[in-house]
């Protein structure tokens, strides 16, 4: 596949995982943890501040928040780079549309 470069670059740096079962599934969607933990992989590892991580307590879903996520939002909400959905919902395992990637993308670049 074309993008079997950039998927194996990404999991010898450490920005991206696979699943629990041992699959990668590059055709899957993205969740909005998700993106925020390769963020944060990322940022970690080219010297970025991890500092900003904050309490995700004003959200009512914050316990759906998986563990193995859960430093990287704290870390994405602190940054603004991702903010809640509206009624004080995160949605930390609801898809990240390509308009949210896009803001979050465009934040990440600016820090």
């Amino acid at each position: 596949a074309p993008y079997a470069p950039a998927i194996y670059t990404a999991v010898q740096e450490g920005w991206m995982t696979g699943y629990t079962d041992g699959t990668f599934r590059p055709e899957a969607g993205i969740s909005r943890e998700q993106m925020a933990a390769i963020l944060y992989r990322y940022a970690a590892q080219k010297g970025g501040n991890m500092s900003a991580a904050i309490s995700l307590d004003a959200f009512s879903d914050a316990p759906r928040v998986s563990g193995f996520a859960a430093e990287a939002v704290q870390w994405a909400v602190g940054r603004q780079l991702l903010s809640g959905i509206g009624a004080g919902m995160l949605d930390p395992q609801g898809y990240a549309t390509r308009a949210q990637v896009a803001m979050v993308l465009m934040r990440f670049t600016a820090f």
